[in-house]
């Protein structure tokens, strides 16, 4: 609205030209236009399948009558479908409360995206734009969000979140989102598919035993330092030799390599923290080129484990407080660190950080979490960071990294 003693704004036009893509409409449209000397002062471009919308914001020179016949004429020329819009003025300048919501599923049902474009407004806020981040072997969508009360709506999609079987995360966006950051790694059912502690009880015929016990202190409901200390006492007597063994038979989790070498291309410090083994860990870290890591230390004495650990037991507050010791030697403050895990004893580590991603969790960590991901492929936690499918594998072309054939391909 305006007053007596405010200028009227400026006149615009909003052009929107859909159907199908083809080279050289964009040049089309601004070749027409660019003698009338209007004022481009907005522009976006999608194509989705073949299917064009080119949208321009034009400040034309007097009324814009012959701009708005230049834009039909190349509609009419190209077969492209025209709108032009009489405005006031610039786009409205965007509410605060940014927020990218992320939402990840294999498949992604229309019914999912209905219920949480509905919580956005339910919520009062506006989704401003929306791209696609990966259409294998998930499909994620971020949305680009205004007016939100990030803590509100993260508690709000969460339940959408349980009721539509998808993923979603919510994050501040604008700097936030962007530059280096830290991610922090628990290791077991994490970055590796296995239990390195069941798998060395194997070998001393105690592995379902020791199974029982990891369940329940991965479930929150046993002491984590104690059942430690009674899953590395069946151990006693194994020759060393076995740690060898049991690092030769891991299994890292489909999409780790691909997580670990994006990251490390984007500048990220990683690190692993495991309530496990550093005689395992430590070599993963090596091989995958991961700057940091933490676990407990087993005892040898005459090249056999004696069944004790040596020093201080990573458990759940020491896995935070490495994460924190981490961030300060990054120099990095914790809003800008992650940390993945899936254990109660990874529920320290994920509430001090920026962003703490359950993975594959228990229902308890899921609860708790900033977010989750509910699919078995790590590296799709880089979409949860804005990083897109493509950029993924760019990258590895680039540098002639071979690219996984999709697990999963949701057309």
């Amino acid at each position: 609205m305006t007053t007596d003693t405010e200028p009227d704004p400026f006149p615009t036009l909003l052009v929107t030209l859909t159907g199908d893509d083809r080279p050289g409409v964009t040049s089309a449209l601004f070749d027409a236009v660019a003698p009338t000397g209007a004022i481009v002062l907005d522009l976006e471009q999608v194509v989705v399948r073949g299917q064009l919308t080119l949208a321009v914001l034009l400040a034309p020179e007097g009324d814009g009558a012959g701009l708005r016949d230049l834009v039909e004429g190349v509609g009419e020329r190209m077969g492209l479908a025209v709108s032009v819009v009489d405005g006031r003025g610039d786009n409205r300048r965007r509410r605060t409360g940014r927020a990218a919501v992320v939402l990840l599923g294999a498949p992604l049902r229309a019914e999912a995206v209905a219920a949480v474009s509905r919580s956005v407004a339910d919520h009062g806020a506006n989704i401003d734009r929306i791209r696609r981040l990966s259409r294998y072997p998930v499909t994620s969508l971020e949305l680009d969000v205004s007016g939100a009360d990030l803590p509100a709506l993260r508690r709000e999609l969460s339940l959408v979140a349980a009721q539509q079987q998808v993923d979603i995360a919510v994050a501040a966006t604008g700097l936030a989102r962007r530059g280096r950051r830290l991610v922090v790694m628990d290791v077991d059912s994490t970055l590796i598919q296995d239990e390195v502690i069941e798998l060395l009880a194997q070998h001393a015929g105690r592995g379902a035993e020791v199974a029982a016990v990891t369940e329940r202190a991965m479930a929150g409901e046993l002491d984590f330092t104690q059942s430690l200390h009674a899953r590395v006492a069946t151990l006693a007597g194994l020759d060393a030799s076995v740690l060898d063994e049991v690092r030769a038979a891991v299994r890292l989790t489909p999409g780790a390599r691909t997580l670990v070498r994006t990251l490390k291309r984007l500048g990220f410090t990683v690190a692993l923290v495991s309530g496990g083994f550093i005689e395992i860990v430590q070599p993963i870290a090596d091989e995958l080129g991961i700057d940091h890591a933490r676990a407990n230390r087993l005892e040898v004495v005459d090249g056999r484990l004696t069944g004790r650990v040596l020093g201080d037991v990573v458990d759940r507050q020491g896995k935070a407080v490495a994460l924190r010791e981490f961030a300060a030697a990054a120099g990095l403050p914790m809003a800008r660190t992650v940390a993945i895990g899936d254990g109660a004893n990874d529920l320290d580590m994920l509430g001090a950080a920026g962003l703490g991603i359950a993975f594959n969790a228990k229902p308890l960590v899921r609860a708790q979490a900033d977010t989750s991901v509910t699919v078995p492929y790590l590296d799709t936690v880089l979409h949860l960071l804005g990083i897109t499918r493509e950029e993924i594998e760019e990258a590895d072309d680039a540098d002639g990294t071979p690219t996984p054939a999709p697990a999963v391909d949701h057309r």
